[in-house]
């Protein structure tokens, strides 16, 4: 039975991050079952764990938990593959689970419409996932433009009319529009005894400031004066607009306590 979740290959590629689940753990490393690859089993020794020194495993992974990992060496012949996890930074972390995380709502949504039309998981992949993922990437991505633009998506690429109502509706129904991601890293510092009270209100009133518009707003440090702003919002106008708002709010805000934000474009 084809599942969409797992990869089609049977081994991971040197360099790639993979998603698994740490499932026991020993002195020396901790042992991972690649959730893409049919569960196979890879290693990180306890020198990938983390950038700092590792005295004890168990307080960095525990068993059941999901990680993601960076493949360092296979060897297909002794089923060997050496993963790490301080190599994988946070960035990669957050992306990996969200193509993860949108790999397994893709499966669950082609399910849902195979049932609605009577037929296997198998046969929804054969007759419309691998379509949709040659035409748009992955099969979420084209159920996404499906509940954005409609069924003639789906018209252009020769699928079934049956199949085309079934989507349709499960689309519609089930899945939001595409969203605009954008950041910026800019860099904002206060030599105040209380520099970090004021660069924290700066944040404050710059979040209030846009607190009304449909946004989702994301500001974490990446190691002081450096932080980043992550906006998500329906198109590309939007989240700029919030941006430079929250931006602009913050700079006021900051210097009126003495302070600089430099906000370097691009």
């Amino acid at each position: 039975m084809i599942n969409v979740v797992k990869s089609r290959r049977e081994y991971p590629e040197k360099g790639e991050l993979v998603i698994g689940t740490v499932t026991r753990i020993a002195n020396h490393g901790a042992y991972v079952q690649l959730d893409e690859y049919d569960n196979k089993e890879g290693m990180i020794h306890i020198s990938e764990i983390a950038l700092s020194w590792v005295r004890n495993i168990r307080n960095f992974v525990r068993e059941k938990q999901k990680v993601v990992a960076k493949v360092l060496r296979i060897n297909p012949q002794k089923g060997f593959i050496d993963l790490s996890l301080r190599r994988v930074t946070e960035q990669q972390r957050r992306q990996k689970i969200q193509e993860w995380k949108r790999v397994q709502k893709a499966e669950k949504l082609l399910e849902m419409s195979a049932t609605k039309i009577g037929k296997t998981l198998d046969e929804a992949y054969i007759e419309v996932g691998k379509k949709l993922e040659a035409a748009y990437g992955s099969i979420y991505n084209g159920f996404e433009l499906v509940s954005e633009k409609g069924p003639n998506l789906l018209e252009d690429l020769g699928i079934k009319k049956d199949w085309i109502e079934i989507i349709t509706e499960i689309s519609k129904t089930h899945v939001e529009p595409p969203k605009v991601n954008i950041a910026r890293t800019v860099e904002m510092t206060c030599w105040k005894r209380s520099g970090i009270d004021a660069i924290k209100k700066a944040f404050r009133e710059a979040i209030g400031a846009v607190q009304d518009e449909e946004t989702m707003v994301n500001i974490y440090t990446l190691g002081s004066p450096k932080y980043r702003i992550e906006i998500t919002a329906d198109d590309y106008k939007q989240a700029e607009t919030t941006l430079e708002k929250i931006i602009n709010t913050a700079k006021a805000s900051i210097e009126s306590e003495g302070g600089v934000l430099i906000s370097p474009k691009g």
